[in-house]
Formats: structure tokens, sequence, C-alpha cells
């Protein structure tokens, strides 16, 4: 399947070979010790009024750069301030434009939760996300076999850390299990990018109701987070709308504003 997804987790398996040559499993664990205490994402979103989960983000591979040369240092503090209830920072580089350091630098700035959003295919992707703050990782169906997924669960939980299981369709939902902590429906399809939030309520009754049920990708106004709410879902992943803007902390603010 010559898709985009499958050329980025190709790219990922070779980087995450590179990583261990330059830094050892084991240094990683030695690291974790001294990693921050973890906050939680599903108790955040669970509780939040809005569940808007701010996303920094600076390029994608169907939009190319939507901020280049993005800040976490600015942004972030202006997400938190507007109101986000949560926080996703893409830390790919080759296809997204970001970084581990994206997230060591913009832990100190806040107390919400901080989602490692990126493809994670091995378990020393969750040790960095440990020792870098994250309070949570995504795992995406699409990119994992069922085993596998369960298996870096188990470890990310180990770990402390919190999961948002990603799917795109109904031949996904038997990635879902107890062990879930939050539920996410892909409204981008990750081979082709195209993007359709109907997605979401398509398979919103399909769902497990008392799961805490995130809508990512192509979400642009007020209106369709309300619909959402409506039908389940307490967290909503958004960033280009915020990202493409010269003020992303201000835009957040407005979007608040007109949830409520």
């Amino acid at each position: 399947m010559k898709d985009i997804l499958s050329k980025i987790i190709a790219n990922k398996r070779f980087e995450v070979d590179l990583q261990k040559q330059a830094i050892s499993i084991e240094q990683l664990q030695e690291g974790i010790s001294e990693a921050l205490a973890i906050r939680s994402m599903k108790q955040a979103l669970a509780s939040s009024m809005s569940g808007v989960i701010a996303e920094f983000k600076r390029r994608s591979p169907s939009k190319g750069w939507i901020r280049q040369g993005a800040l976490p240092e600015e942004v972030v503090p202006s997400y938190v301030k507007a109101g986000a209830s949560a926080l996703s920072i893409l830390t790919d580089e080759k296809f997204f434009g970001g970084s581990l350091k994206d997230i060591r630098t913009a832990r100190p700035l806040t107390e919400i939760p901080i989602l490692r959003k990126d493809f994670i295919i091995d378990e020393y992707q969750l040790y960095q996300a440990k020792i870098v703050g994250a309070d949570a990782v995504l795992l995406i169906a699409a990119a994992l076999e069922p085993e596998k997924c369960n298996e870096l669960t188990e470890k990310a939980h180990s770990l402390g850390l919190e999961v948002l299981l990603e799917i795109h369709s109904a031949d996904e939902l038997d990635y879902i299990n107890k062990e879930t902590d939050m539920i996410g429906i892909n409204n981008r399809h990750l081979g082709t990018f195209f993007t359709d939030v109907e997605n979401s309520f398509r398979l919103a009754g399909q769902l497990p109701q008392d799961a805490v049920l995130v809508s990512e990708s192509g979400i642009s106004s007020p209106e369709t987070v309300k619909r959402l709410r409506a039908a389940g879902f307490r967290g909503f992943l958004i960033g280009e709308t915020f990202m493409k803007t010269e003020q992303p902390g201000e835009t957040l603010q407005y979007f608040l504003q007109a949830i409520q």
C-alpha cells in the first residue's frame, strides 16, 4: 500500500533505529526516575466544559508548512491562557516539522496535560515521551497490529502514560478494550489525507458510551463542536484552525467563546 501512512511509518522505523544507536533504551530507562509527574488527560477532558485539545503543529504532509517559524514558548502559553483543556504537540520532524524538544520546551510553561502526537511503533518512543514530560501518547490503529497496540498500551501504562487510541473506521473497533483510556476518531484518512468530520458521527453510535471520546482533524467550526458534544464526544483535537492564524491563542479564545 503506497500511501502517505506507509511512507511515514517506514521513515519512522528508520528514525527510531538511528535514535537507538545514539542513545540506548537502557540509557532512557535510567532517566525515567527524573521525569515529571503525570497529569490525566482523560480526567481533564471528562471534566472540561469545552474539551478542546489545542495542537501545536508547524506543517502537514497534505498542506505543507502551516506556520514554519512557530515557537512552543510563544504558542503554548497563549493556548493555556485562552482556556485549552489539553495540548497536542506533534513530534514528527520530517512530515510535521516537530520534535521532542517542543514538548520539553512546553512542559515547564503549563500544568495542563500534554499529548505526544506521533507515529508510535516502538516502546523506545514511550520512554522518550515520559522523559520530555508528556502525559499521554497517541497510538494509531492503522499503524499497528492489534497485539502490538496492546503491548504498547500496557507499556505506556507501566510508565504512567495515558493512551489515546486512534481509529478511523468500523474495521478498527476491535482495537478498543478495557485498557483504552481515550478513543479518538480521526476524520482524516491517513492513506489519502481526505478529511470528513462526518466520520465521527458515523462511528459515534458504535463506540462505548462510557468512554472518553475524542474527535480529531477537520474541525473548524464551534457549531461542529456543539454537534459532536451532543453525539457523545468530550475531546476535540484542533490544530490547523488555530495555527494558520497570526495569533493562535486569540483564535482559540474566540472559538471557545463561540462554543459556550
